[in-house]
């Protein structure tokens, strides 16, 4: 192993580790927090709920540009620049959100925020498989995972204790401390390598020259897609011109982007690393942990606080035990990962996963909050053999100069992958209540004889409370098609469950389609060094 590509002291990356993760957990926790937080500000602000949704879209879309090309931004400025410059422009840009006066501000300061802290994923990604050697790289993962999958667990819990106890602005400047203590020990702790800066002083010597072809094609591909996937189901998809046009010009940029990056000698996203067998299938397998961890989070409070009634909080709380079960068994397979076949610990992890959202097609109104506590606890141990496996997988074999660019693309997987399955609950949702309403109605009307039994049965309640019959009558009809809208909403909740758990079942052949073996144990070689 070369000198200049050797892993920092095991002492400093003890402390880089940890330090990095919390940057991590900082910007994925963003994404989440002010969901809940939506209401409070359309109602302050004077807005529409739709106009407020514009404050999660903006970041969204800013976001998923700056991510595919932190990798080269880090070969240009320095990881440790570009990391330092990700965070002060993250902090600053959290504080002028917090302090907005209007809504068309701090949706131009939350593009700003997403824009900023989209280079804080895979920068601290690439900083921790550098530290550490293939060894020891499941540790690290381990903490990176705590970060990028704990975070949206425990976002909306404390997106609406903050909320609800002080105000929604805080919700954004509670990033000003830990942005400005985690410039300081970024400072301090993090060094880019001999390798990298050697690989910069080259690339600046040969002149800099920015691709700003590949940029422009790039931010009209992802930008216009993550629009479509944020806003497709409120605009009914195709039926809107404006999600049509959104669509095509995704399509067409992102073709022509694939195409013009291809035959660039220094391209601002090295497409070329999808060549590799492990890293391809490992960008699959995260579009898909993606796909099921946001679209589970998400449906699992709209479930339980659109059908059983509970809090904001009570909600959060239901999916927050699976954060802090993710956070016990990280640590676990961090270590297995050195013993197990990588391609083993991921199929153990589609399986469980798989089953406990299959196992959700079972439930009903009537269960209790333990239950779900304890089938998203489930889903998150399966959830914990995912992460650290395939980023370990995805970055084996890689030379260490690529980790920044490999870092990006895969955080570009994931997070496009919970676009696509926000987007996907959402449109099944609605349409699948639609369908399962029109096929009770068919059954609740009268002259069958369980509808007129109940009907005369809640007509008579409501007259021993004292309505005449003519009211009693109606309260009872009222109430009939109140518990046909929660059946109909209920069997889509199911729906949208089988289909993640089917999904994620299909996935485990494509597991096996990496190539065999662990990560390297110590001492062995191999890897990036």
């Amino acid at each position: 192993m070369a000198a200049d590509a050797a892993p920092v002291q095991s002492s400093r990356a003890i402390v880089i580790a940890p330090t990095v993760a919390m940057a991590a957990f900082m910007e994925v926790l963003d994404i989440s927090i002010a969901n809940v937080a939506l209401q409070h500000i359309a109602g302050d602000m004077s807005a529409s709920q739709d106009e407020s949704t514009w404050i999660l879209t903006s970041y969204l879309v800013t976001n998923a540009i700056v991510l595919p090309v932190s990798g080269w931004l880090s070969s240009v400025m320095g990881r440790k620049n570009f990391f330092l410059a990700c965070i002060v422009g993250f902090t600053a840009s959290s504080a002028l959100c917090g302090l907005a006066p209007s809504l068309e501000l701090l949706v131009f300061f939350r593009a700003v925020q997403g824009l900023t802290g989209g280079g804080l994923q895979p920068s601290a990604q690439a900083i921790l498989t550098d530290a550490f050697p293939p060894a020891k790289r499941g540790m690290a993962f381990a903490l990176y995972g705590m970060s990028v999958v704990f975070a949206p667990a425990i976002g909306p819990t404390l997106g609406g204790w903050i909320t609800d106890t002080a105000s929604w602005r805080w919700v954004f400047l509670i990033n000003v401390p830990v942005g400005v203590i985690l410039f300081f020990a970024v400072s301090a702790v993090v060094r880019d390598s001999p390798q990298l800066i050697a690989a910069r002083k080259v690339k600046l010597a040969e002149g800099l020259r920015v691709d700003y072809i590949g940029f422009a094609l790039l931010a009209i591909g992802l930008g216009f897609a993550q629009v479509v996937l944020d806003r497709g189901q409120e605009d009914d998809w195709f039926e809107s011109a404006f999600i049509l046009w959104l669509t095509i010009g995704s399509i067409a940029g992102l073709v022509a982007f694939v195409y013009w990056e291809l035959r660039q000698s220094d391209p601002i996203v090295d497409l070329r690393l999808l060549g590799q067998r492990n890293f391809a299938i490992s960008n699959v397998l995260m579009l898909f942990l993606g796909f099921i961890l946001l679209g589970s989070t998400v449906l699992i409070p709209l479930m339980v606080q659109s059908l059983m009634g509970y809090t904001a909080t009570e909600a959060g709380l239901v999916i927050s035990p699976g954060g802090f079960a993710i956070i016990g068994m990280l640590p676990i397979v961090g270590r297995l990962v050195g013993i197990v076949d990588l391609r083993v610990l991921i199929a153990c992890g589609l399986s469980i996963t798989g089953v406990s959202l299959l196992y959700m097609t079972n439930l009903d109104l009537q269960t209790d909050y333990n239950t779900f506590m304890l089938v998203r606890i489930g889903q998150a141990l399966g959830m914990a053999f995912l992460f650290i496996p395939i980023n370990t997988a995805a970055f084996l074999g890689l030379p260490m100069a690529k980790s920044s660019n490999a870092s990006a693309i895969i955080n570009l997987s994931r997070n496009l992958g919970g676009s696509f399955g926000i987007a996907l609950v959402a449109t099944v949702l609605s349409r699948r209540a639609q369908v399962h309403q029109n096929f009770l109605v068919e059954h609740v009307a009268p002259g069958n004889p369980a509808y007129d039994t109940t009907i005369a049965h809640m007509q008579q309640v409501f007259a021993i409370h004292g309505s005449a019959a003519g009211k009693a009558l109606a309260q009872a009809q009222t109430m009939l098609y109140g518990m046909l809208q929660a059946q109909a909403n209920m069997l889509a909740f199911i729906d949208d469950f089988r289909l993640l758990g089917v999904l994620f079942i299909l996935m485990i052949p494509v597991a096996f389609l990496m190539r065999e073996g662990a990560a390297p144990r110590t001492g062995a070689a191999g890897g990036a060094h």
